[in-house]
């Protein structure tokens, strides 16, 4: 019986995940996740008390998926088949969901984010310790920054297919011809980057400087700061 109770759930809250996906966060209601997972209305408000907690339960789901298919890309290291990674279709609403929670701006975004971001610090320190990372100075930010880019990517999903034909909504983007328009900048930006060594080398001393003394190389001492100062 438990386990048809967690099976009945499972189909209730991947139903809603579509439903949300395809119609929109305000769109979905239990009635039409009911149809969608076919139980009755009743059910799911059994199972999730509302239709925020389901709401919350897709989200927890959608972090757990994430986790593991990160955790599992970087524990793969260097040898990773990125484009196998990328054709799973185990789960081929997620995307489209979380494209539709991202425009939504409920408070429960930012949960959402800041799981992502905190699951990110764990996934990059397996990549370094797998060798297919860089070691960071700021683990951290590293995170905050890379979970919000990819995130944008996706909230702008729409310009990405329009202008290089990529929809990442769509479960069988990785399988269509375009997806070297996405994956090759990605590996350029990512692996070789964008600054030179020069640059580079000048904007850390910056920051050096920046964070031990408050001022940058360039600008003016503490004493001098104020015109007329002697």
């Amino acid at each position: 019986m438990e386990i048809e109770e967690r099976s009945t759930a499972a189909r209730i809250r991947d139903a809603a995940i579509e439903c949300f996906a395809t119609e929109g966060i305000g769109g979905t209601t239990a009635r039409r996740v009911a149809a969608i997972a076919g139980v009755s209305p009743g059910s799911v408000i059994n199972h999730f008390g509302s239709m925020e907690g389901l709401r919350e339960a897709c989200d927890r789901y959608l972090l757990s998926v994430t986790r593991d298919r990160k955790e599992r890309a970087m524990t793969a290291g260097p040898n990773l088949d990125v484009l196998a990674s990328l054709r799973d279709g185990t789960h081929p609403h997620l995307m489209a969901y979380l494209a539709e929670v991202l425009s939504d701006g409920s408070p429960s975004v930012a949960e959402l984010v800041d799981g992502m971001v905190s699951d990110a610090e764990g996934y990059l320190a397996q990549g370094v310790e797998s060798g297919m990372l860089q070691p960071s100075d700021d683990p951290h930010g590293r995170a905050v920054i890379m979970v919000i880019w990819n995130l944008g990517l996706l909230s702008m999903h729409h310009h990405l297919f329009r202008l290089l034909d990529v929809d990442l909504t769509d479960p069988a983007f990785a399988s269509t011809p375009a997806i070297g328009n996405y994956i090759r900048p990605i590996m350029e930006i990512y692996g070789n980057g964008v600054f030179t060594a020069e640059f580079m080398s000048s904007t850390r001393e910056a920051m050096t400087a920046l964070a031990e003394h408050g001022v940058t190389p360039d600008s003016p001492e503490e004493g001098n700061a104020q015109e007329g100062t002697p």
